[in-house]
């Protein structure tokens, strides 16, 4: 952005500082040996034309009067070069400073606060100028358009004479001045986004997204029956495997009969079932 900064500051004040232009006027008098067919007006930066004056015949005499042009423009002019030049040394500097003192700069996290700070006023500074220089170039224009040139000659209002324009000034390397200065504001704008994010100042404004959990792995069947508590109680793990459980409840081992007589252990047990009386027996 530096590089961007530098060479769009270069063109602002190169066509706005280095421009001349002229304008071409004739006037004739009745007598045409007093006349002059061919008036060159030459003006040029830092554009104070209340101090440029051409010669015009008065049509009264071979004498010549001097007719000064009306305005000074210095100022909105001299403010926007300045600002281009500023401007083109301190990215020259912040170049130099981010290749050659990237830890100086950084040391403290004081150098990109300054540098957030001065740019911020650079892309003020441009737009002021450029509208400064916008409204001033307007009025260059009308200051310097032979028309009106020619109304504000007395000569002109006499009898006889005719005054008339042959040439307008080219204003195109001004119109690009401008044009210029309102992009360098646009180009330090962005600068001044650039340089915030690098300040640390946005920082109590950022919002983190909360830490995402592991997810845990799905235990197996062994760890579930496992946690679920000791081994052998449980039904749902040894049980269903074929335990001893359920068949030591089916061998009558696990339960004790309320009637010996149909669960006797002659049947299946070791030896004969009590009578429960003798006349039975009998």
């Amino acid at each position: 952005m530096d590089v961007l900064n530098q060479l769009f500051s270069i063109f602002a004040f190169a066509t706005c500082g280095s421009y001349s232009g002229e304008f071409r006027l004739s006037v004739e008098c009745a007598n045409k040996s007093w006349g002059n067919p061919n008036i060159d007006v030459d003006f040029s930066y830092p554009f104070r034309l209340h101090q440029v004056y051409f010669n015009a015949p008065s049509c009264k005499s071979s004498e010549l009067n001097k007719v000064f042009l009306m305005g000074d423009y210095s100022s909105s002019a001299e403010l926007f070069v300045t600002v281009a030049v500023f401007s083109f040394l301190y990215s020259l500097a912040a170049l130099v400073i981010y290749c050659f003192l990237q830890n100086k700069y950084r040391e403290n996290n004081k150098g990109p606060m300054i540098d957030c700070i001065v740019t911020a006023v650079f892309a003020f500074m441009w737009l002021v100028s450029s509208s400064a220089w916008a409204k001033g170039l307007s009025d260059v224009k009308l200051a310097t358009d032979p028309d009106k040139v020619i109304e504000s000659m007395h000569v002109c209002s006499q009898e006889g004479v005719k005054c008339k324009e042959l040439q307008e000034p080219i204003m195109s390397g001004l119109n690009t001045s401008v044009v210029f200065g309102f992009l360098n504001f646009l180009i330090w704008v962005g600068n001044v986004w650039f340089v915030f994010k690098e300040t640390g100042w946005t920082a109590p404004f950022m919002r983190y997204p909360p830490a995402t959990q592991e997810k845990q792995p799905a235990p197996d069947s062994y760890s579930q029956s496992y946690n679920q508590g000791p081994g052998y109680a449980q039904q749902d793990s040894y049980g269903q495997q074929g335990g001893y459980q359920p068949e030591y409840n089916q061998q009558g081992y696990g339960q004790q009969p309320t009637d010996y007589s149909q669960q006797g252990y002659g049947q299946g047990g070791y030896g004969q079932a009590v009578p429960t009386s003798f006349s039975n027996q009998m």
